[in-house]
């Protein structure tokens, strides 16, 4: 019997899942009278320079983790903020569509920035009840976070014993780690583009191990 016992170590349990959460580089200024390209009803917006520069610092972070599968949305922003660290690794990058952004309703395509930046009536009642549903046509917090869970899950079923890189959207990282840790609907929004968090899941448990680091940017 040893004389010494150490402190705890975390590591994922058998079969878990580890999922690095990174929100996209930033994107393209919204511009009074312009729509941004769209997909599937949504904007898609392009990075603008700064947001490939955050890309490589992604990539130069994470290029040397064990990572074994890469998966973006539907939107180019993830595709274009995977790149570098898919190039370092070699992999090409998986699409999850039910990680792809919240549905902004009738603000959606760029409209939602001003709105935010006016001060909307429909914007302060959607922060204030923490619900996107507030705003005319959009998802509600419920429905975003439920396929958020759902692709998260479907992701983690496919790698138990894995680590995995995941880029998203700022409003998808604060549904889903409002769903693991059981907080407010709005208590994680805010990631800095180019942030990491990180999840572990394994079977219906899941574990924040970490949000927003920066210390790469």
């Amino acid at each position: 019997m040893s004389n010494e016992a150490r402190q705890h170590r975390f590591s994922p349990a058998k079969g878990a899942c580890d999922i690095l959460l990174i929100r996209h580089g930033e994107t393209q200024a919204a511009k009074r009278g312009e729509m941004f390209p769209m997909i599937d009803g949504q904007g898609d917006p392009a990075l603008r320079p700064e947001g490939e520069t955050q890309a490589i610092a992604v990539g130069e972070r994470l290029k040397s983790e064990a990572i074994h599968a890469i998966y973006v949305t539907t939107m180019q922003r993830t595709h274009q903020t995977a790149a570098p660290l898919a190039a370092a690794l070699g992999i090409t990058p998986r699409v999850e569509p039910d990680l792809r952004e919240v549905f902004l309703g009738d603000w959606d395509g760029g409209e939602f920035r001003f709105r935010a930046a006016e001060n909307d009536p429909a914007f302060l009642r959607a922060r204030e009840k923490e619900c996107w549903g507030e705003l005319p046509n959009a998802e509600t917090f419920v429905e975003l976070q439920t396929r958020v869970v759902r692709g998260l899950r479907r992701i983690a079923d496919a790698h138990p014993d894995q680590l995995v890189a995941v880029v998203v959207h700022g409003g998808v990282v604060g549904a889903a780690l409002s769903h693991v840790t059981g907080a407010r609907n709005f208590g994680f929004n805010g990631a800095d583009n180019g942030s990491i968090s990180r999840i572990v899941i394994h079977g219906d448990q899941m574990t924040l191990r970490g949000f927003n680091d920066v210390a790469h940017l």
